[in-house]
């Protein structure tokens, strides 16, 4: 992942539950969008579930920079997390990981 030509990073992360974990990893969620909100650099934070699909998720987030979500990556809570996330996903978190770049038309 790399910052965008303006600086700041957009970052896109689809996570589908294991079967039978979808209220867990829910609750997982929820309970760490706060934090994230709260970390030096966040522009936006925001968790959705995708309509008519449970247990699949969207977490939607941009950072002023780089190294501001380095830091949030690096972050102890963040240590901690990960493992308790691998155990209510599909897959792993890499798989689910988009970086965005905006463009605009040029006229």
């Amino acid at each position: 992942m790399t910052a965008t030509p303006t600086g700041y990073v957009t970052i896109v992360w689809d996570a589908k539950a294991k079967a039978g974990r979808e209220d867990d990893l829910k609750a997982f969620i929820t309970a760490a969008v706060t934090p994230s909100r709260n970390d030096p650099g966040n522009i936006d934070y925001e968790s959705h579930e995708v309509e008519g699909r449970p247990g699949e998720f969207v977490i939607y987030e941009r950072w002023e920079t780089r190294a501001h979500l380095d830091a949030h990556l690096a972050a102890p809570r963040m240590r901690e997390l990960v493992p308790q996330m691998l155990e209510l996903i599909d897959g792993s978190i890499e798989d689910g990981i988009r970086l965005l770049r905006p463009f605009r038309p040029a006229h």
